[in-house]
């Protein structure tokens, strides 16, 4: 964010209706088509792994222990209003956990978005 611009806010095509959005500022964040798992959890409950997301900014990458296992993970949060919306794995400790890697997961309670 050179000279305190904003990124651009990228739209995806939403003519399916298969689109998930901050649910603070309706920023579009990914495509259902896009969902790797719906099998995840975070503080808040239901969590969804995705594959790719858009109009998000990365932290800082920190070792965490989670369920599965220690990972390096960074926190991530909407451009547009900086709420956290759940982090990406940076790096898997565990052989097992490796395909999470460079994947995002995206708090359910913080998405507005199919079903």
């Amino acid at each position: 964010m050179a000279n305190g611009t904003c990124p651009p806010i990228l739209e995806l095509d939403d003519a399916r209706g298969n689109v998930y959005r901050c649910k603070h500022c309706r920023t579009d964040l990914a495509l259902a088509d896009d969902i790797i798992s719906k099998g995840f959890l975070c503080h808040n409950g239901k969590a969804y792994l995705f594959d790719k997301v858009v109009n998000v900014s990365v932290g800082e990458r920190e070792d965490r222990m989670m369920m599965t296992g220690m990972h390096t993970i960074s926190d991530i949060f909407c451009v547009r209003c900086g709420v956290i919306l759940g982090w990406k794995y940076e790096a898997a400790f565990d052989s097992t956990n490796k395909y999470k890697e460079g994947k995002f997961i995206l708090d359910r309670s913080q998405m507005l978005g199919p079903e």
